[in-house]
């Protein structure tokens, strides 16, 4: 059966155009299954459609979600989305059920636990997981990188602080995977602004160079500022920065701060995705260099 259309535009019921609704609310609203089954309209769940040209909005299959599993729990990496982190919230959706006869759905995975109230809280009228249950969920996990990379983020968007996730491992000594999330926690940064300076960072501990510093402001002579790096060695005046996506919008400026830097005795060097994912060992080897050639 094909959609009425008025003109060429197919038919949109005024009241579908925005959220989800069910097949139920499609049929108060003039459309049948079959209409339902157009181009016009994107199935999100079982039972659970939306118009397909809405934002492809990751927030509406949660949402789909919810209102089959309303007693889930979002967790994980979706929780950590709704806590504002940039994560991955679907493929799958993270939940925490505590009914045991709950079975598993596609595109999600489920995990039985149990919570306490203080687990738990809402973001956007979702339950999700505190940002301390989020944390510590994430930094469990391996790789080591991955938690890392999750913890700074958790950190620097202070949905948790240090003393509340190593008061939790104190408490729960013993537990499983704690040594996993009491390594993850000794190697975070919160001052760290994206997951690729975790990266960057990682990139140089794990190869048993020193442990640099984060985002630590560099002053001239008269004590006036000249930048912040992502990564700095203050016993050999050595600053490292990520270039990412925005480099190219601001480089005439980040240029003007690296004159400013290596006119005051400071050095820097400047490293891209691409040196991070395919040539690490030059990276290394370009930063051990420097290391190696002078000493304060």
């Amino acid at each position: 059966m094909n959609l009425p259309v008025v003109g060429r535009q197919p038919f949109i019921p005024l009241e579908l155009r925005s959220g989800l609704f069910t097949v139920e609310q499609a049929r108060r609203a003039g459309l049948s299954r079959e209409q339902l089954a157009g181009n016009s309209w994107l199935r999100v769940q079982r039972g659970i459609y939306r118009l397909a040209a809405t934002a492809d909005d990751p927030l509406f299959l949660l949402i789909a979600i919810h209102r089959r599993l309303p007693k889930a729990v979002f967790s994980g990496r979706t929780a950590g989305w709704l806590h504002g982190l940039d994560l991955p919230p679907v493929s799958p959706v993270e939940v925490i059920v505590q009914d045991l006869h709950v079975s598993a759905r596609a595109g999600v995975r489920l995990q039985r636990a149990i919570l306490s109230k203080l687990d738990v809280i809402r973001r956007r009228s979702l339950p999700i997981t505190s940002g301390l249950r989020t944390a510590v969920d994430l930094g469990c996990r391996r790789p080591l990188l991955d938690a890392v990379i999750a913890l700074d983020m958790a950190l620097h968007k202070r949905i948790v602080s240090l003393t509340r996730l190593r008061a939790f491992c104190e408490a729960n000594e013993g537990a499983k995977r704690i040594a996993q999330l009491r390594r993850a926690i000794e190697l975070a940064e919160p001052m760290t602004e994206s997951p690729m300076e975790t990266r960057l960072r990682m990139l140089l501990v794990m190869a048993h160079l020193p442990r640099p510093g984060v985002q630590i402001s560099l002053k001239d002579e008269q004590g006036r500022f000249l930048a912040r790096p992502d990564l700095y060695y203050p016993e050999h005046r050595l600053a490292l920065e990520y270039d990412g996506a925005t480099h190219r919008d601001s480089l005439a400026e980040d240029n003007r701060r690296q004159n400013r830097l290596l006119n005051a005795g400071y050095r820097l060097l400047r490293f891209t995705a691409a040196d991070i994912y395919h040539e690490p060992q030059s990276l290394l080897a370009q930063v051990q260099a420097a290391l190696s050639q002078r000493r304060l």
